[in-house]
């Protein structure tokens, strides 16, 4: 199968992603809530559509434009899927299978159904393209190469267990903003997305905001109180309760909109439902405060950033096909296996 005829069957998968009957998109968004109450409808819907955005036949074109992939012997790779958002291992997914490489998936235990169900969708209109691609229940072994990602700990593992193959790991990333108190209404009502969306829990969601010296919170909680029906999220106010009680039994300072707390703090990743700041003074400091801090960092979102992974307010959750996770171009890759 030629690159061009991959394209044309990935596109035909979008196509068909998006003309999915209002049934079966509802029996699939009960299963996945069932199985994993952070996977709401809301969250899914909102990954199933990121999918259907990436199959498109012309940026596909354009994603694989100056790659050459080899066309007989294809390799075995590898992929550990992480389960923290739905389908956040599709991409890895689509670029092993768009190289003309076969699949060795093993899915999350948070995450098991929606990759199986999406799969079988592209084997109802291209089963030859679908036939590349394989779930594994045991342990992995007959790979050629890995695409993995998990926590930093898990990452220690993977390096040691998948070291003798050509590897990608990925390890804890978070997403930040810097802020420089002239955003809009609309700039800082768009970086509640960013903040809110999957409920923080993706590597692309803002976790920890840089903000002016003295800078006036107001108007950015002003904006966010759309977002407040998160609180009605149980494994979400859960997560609220435990740790605003931390915070007042330790009588640490914070901001509490009654559904987020931001807390002044210097590390990067905070926990679910509170989000870390920090304020800066110049921003020649702040630049080097970023650079040493890269590789623990996703996304850089505001305006006017010069940073090779900086994305509008809004837009952390809306990557390119060409937006590579850790800044690690997946298909040049699987180009050179």
């Amino acid at each position: 199968m030629t690159l061009e005829k991959r394209i044309e069957a990935l596109a035909a998968w979008g196509y068909a992603l998006k003309n999915l009957s209002e049934t079966e998109t509802e029996r699939l968004l009960w299963q996945a809530e069932s199985h994993n109450p952070w996977f709401t409808a809301e969250s899914t819907r909102q990954a199933l559509t990121a999918l259907q955005t990436f199959l498109d036949a012309d940026k596909l074109r354009q994603w694989t434009q100056g790659y050459t992939f080899p066309e007989s012997d294809p390799k075995q790779v590898g992929i550990i899927m992480a389960g923290n958002i739905p389908l956040v291992g599709f991409h890895d997914l689509l670029s092993v299978l768009i190289s003309g490489h076969r699949v060795l998936a093993k899915v999350s235990s948070q995450d098991p159904m929606l990759p199986k169900f999406v799969l079988q969708v592209l084997r109802d209109i291209a089963p030859e393209l679908a036939d590349r691609v394989t779930f594994a229940d045991e342990p992995m072994k007959t790979m050629d190469a890995v695409i993995a990602t998990g926590s930093n700990n898990s990452a220690r593992y993977f390096d040691y267990y998948f070291s003798k193959y050509p590897n990608i790991i990925r390890k804890n990333r978070t997403s930040i903003a810097v802020l420089n108190g002239q955003e809009s209404a609309e700039e800082l009502q768009a970086l509640g997305q960013d903040v809110f969306q999957y409920f923080g829990l993706g590597c692309r969601n803002v976790s920890k905001l840089f903000v002016p010296s003295g800078y006036n919170f107001t108007p950015l909680l002003d904006t966010w109180q759309v977002y407040q029906p998160i609180i009605n999220h149980s494994k979400y106010s859960n997560n609220y309760d435990y740790h605003k009680s931390i915070l007042l039994v330790n009588q640490t300072p914070h901001l509490d909109t009654g559904f987020l707390m931001l807390m002044k703090e210097q590390a990067l990743v905070s926990p679910t439902s509170i989000v870390y700041y920090e304020e800066y003074e110049d921003t020649y400091p702040l630049a080097e405060r970023l650079a040493a801090e890269d590789v623990n960092i996703q996304c850089l979102v505001g305006k006017g950033l010069d940073h090779p992974r900086a994305v509008g307010f809004g837009q952390s959750q809306t990557p390119q096909l060409w937006d590579y996770a850790d800044g690690v171009d997946t298909l040049d890759f699987l180009a050179k296996l």
